[in-house]
C-alpha cells in the first residue's frame, strides 16, 4: 500500500485485538492486488436495536489506479464476523478487477451438462 492503513471506530473502543484482524487482513488483500494505493476502514456500532441487541458494521474503501472499491456489508452480532465479510468483499472484488485487467475473463461451457448425439 502506498498510504498507510487507516482504520476509524464509531461508538465502539477499538482494542488491539480488533485493530491487529483489520491490519493482517488489510495485508492479506495486497496478495490479490498488488496496486492497493490507500485502504480505509470504518468498524461501527450504529445504535441499539431493542430487539436484535448491538449490531456492529464494517466498510472498506480501497483506492486503486484508476477505480475504487467500496464495500458495505449487512450488519452482524459479532463484530469479527462483521469485518471477515467485509473483507472477503473486498477480495473478492479486487480478484475480479485483476482478473479483467488480465484479459483472464471467466467463461461459462454452456454445453455442459448436455449431451451430443453422435
Amino acid at each position: 500500500m502506498k498510504l498507510p492503513l487507516q482504520i476509524t471506530a464509531r461508538n465502539i473502543v477499538l482494542t488491539e485485538a480488533i485493530e491487529a484482524v483489520v491490519r493482517k487482513k488489510a495485508r492479506k488483500l495486497e496478495r490479490f492486488y498488488d496496486g492497493i494505493m490507500s485502504c480505509r476502514v470504518v468498524v461501527e456500532a450504529p445504535h441499539r436495536h431493542h430487539n436484535k441487541g448491538v449490531l456492529y458494521n464494517a466498510s472498506i474503501d480501497i483506492t486503486i489506479p484508476g477505480s475504487e472499491v467500496v464495500v458495505k456489508r449487512e450488519p452482524h452480532e459479532d463484530l469479527y464476523v462483521a469485518i471477515r465479510d467485509a473483507f472477503e468483499a473486498a477480495r473478492r472484488q479486487l480478484q475480479n478487477i485483476a482478473r479483467k485487467q488480465r484479459n483472464d475473463v471467466k467463461f461459462r461451457n454452456r454445453m455442459e451438462g448436455h449431451s451430443i448425439p453422435v
